[in-house]
């Protein structure tokens, strides 16, 4: 993969996730300068803009918001906040790059949640040293309105799963656990808890400030473009960009396809990329953006390669809480690599669409549903390339780089300029 990412600015970046100057850390003047930490509006009323506007969590599963904050506010007991920073998806880097560099503006919204909730405790859960590091000196600069910690975790694909998180803070494993109750429920010290990732957080604290702009501000998402002949990119898009013009962004022209949502929402070929970036029109087409994390395949590349390399990676990463998951993704694994290989047995493509049918909804958590997923994607979107693979070796598997991985790496961010003195700490 690349080893640099570069940022993609909007042409009116004021109001936006990425802000003004994406690529210099944020301290409390400059927030502060740029119009944040304002006096809360009525919690009731946010709620309400955040509904009109039609916000979906960014986490990957994009349920609404304001559905997921009623829950949790209804939920009896003094709730729980928690800002979800872990990253597991390897093709991501929007979390990590938004704790670095705009840590404030998710503080910002984890205090807009506990307003609306009525929480008395807030954690920000990471695995990222340069994003603790970050989010320590936005505490010390401004005191918040209720207590906040900071928890961390060692990074895993399966440690950002919701209540992985909830298993975390509560002094246990980063591993998903059996559901019901889910976090809304009964979670961090068995209260509701509100489990948010932190973009979405970072687009609450947005509709507070710029409520004329909420819709605006909901039906735009940041992305992770990679893969394919280009840098990877992060970029801030509109939802209805077509994942065509998002390959040209990235510098991938006549892609073959991609690998859709990190890994969870499988493969697409080519005649797919004219979809728009939107999760109605995904899902319509079996697929879906998860959480803005987008591999592009380059012209000649095999689709059978990067699923092999994916669905590789799922199973080392799999929790093994679950017998089914680790017998399932560790057979997908073995048999995409012998397509891989040109190796497979007569019945290899059976077996797949067998397990993509059956496996899925039977683990703990998204892990083998993502296996099976991709393992699905494949022989839809590209059937007889795959079976091509069954009469002899592909000389494109043989060629592509061992060990390239899946992983892009957050953007440079500049340090964070010194803030003015006497410290703004309490400020409103």
């Amino acid at each position: 993969m690349s080893a640099t990412t570069i940022i993609s600015l909007m042409a009116e970046p004021s109001g936006t996730v990425l802000g003004a100057a994406p690529r210099t850390a944020e301290n409390v003047h400059t927030y502060l300068s740029a119009g944040g930490y304002q006096e809360l509006p009525h919690p009731d009323r946010l709620l309400e803009h955040i509904a009109e506007a039609g916000l979906g969590g960014r986490g990957g599963a994009g349920f609404p918001a304001a559905v997921k904050l009623r829950a949790v506010r209804d939920g009896g007991a003094p709730p729980v906040v928690v800002a979800n920073g872990e990253e597991g998806e390897p093709g991501s880097a929007k979390d990590r790059w938004l704790l670095r560099a705009r840590p404030h503006l998710v503080l910002d919204g984890l205090a807009h949640a506990a307003a609306i909730t009525g929480a008395t405790r807030g954690c920000v859960y990471l695995s990222d040293p340069a994003a603790g590091a970050a989010v320590r000196r936005a505490l010390a600069e401004r005191e918040q309105p209720l207590p906040i910690e900071i928890v961390e975790t060692p990074h895993t694909y399966v440690a950002g799963e919701e209540s992985a998180v909830v298993r975390r803070i509560n002094g246990g494993p980063a591993l998903p656990t059996a559901k019901p109750p889910r976090p809304f429920e009964q979670g961090v010290d068995d209260r509701p808890t509100l489990v948010s990732n932190v973009e979405t957080l970072a687009r609450i604290a947005l509709i507070a400030s710029r409520p004329h702009v909420r819709r605006r501000t909901a039906g735009s998402a940041l992305v992770t473009l990679s893969g394919g002949d280009g840098d990877a990119v992060l970029a801030e898009v509109s939802y209805g960009v077509t994942l065509r013009n998002l390959a040209t962004l990235q510098g991938t022209h006549d892609p073959a396809g991609a690998l859709m949502g990190g890994l969870f929402g499988g493969l697409i070929g080519a005649v797919s990329l004219d979809l728009p970036l939107d999760p109605s029109a995904l899902a319509a087409a079996r697929t879906a953006a998860g959480c803005g994390a987008i591999r592009f395949l380059g012209a000649g590349e095999c689709p059978v390669s990067v699923a092999c390399e994916a669905v590789g990676h799922l199973a080392t990463q799999s929790a093994r809480q679950c017998g089914v998951c680790v017998a399932g993704t560790g057979s997908i694994r073995d048999t995409v690599h012998t397509l891989h290989l040109g190796t497979a047995a007569p019945d290899a493509l059976a077996k797949l669409l067998r397990w993509s049918k059956g496996l899925p909804g039977r683990g703990a958590c998204g892990l083998l549903d993502a296996s099976a997923g991709t393992a699905g994607s494949l022989l839809r979107a590209f059937p007889d390339i795959t079976r091509a693979h069954l009469d002899s070796p592909c000389p494109s598997c043989a060629a592509a780089p061992r060990g390239r991985g899946l992983s892009v790496p957050v953007p440079e961010i500049a340090p964070s300029p010194a803030a003015p003195a006497p410290a703004l700490k309490g400020t409103p």
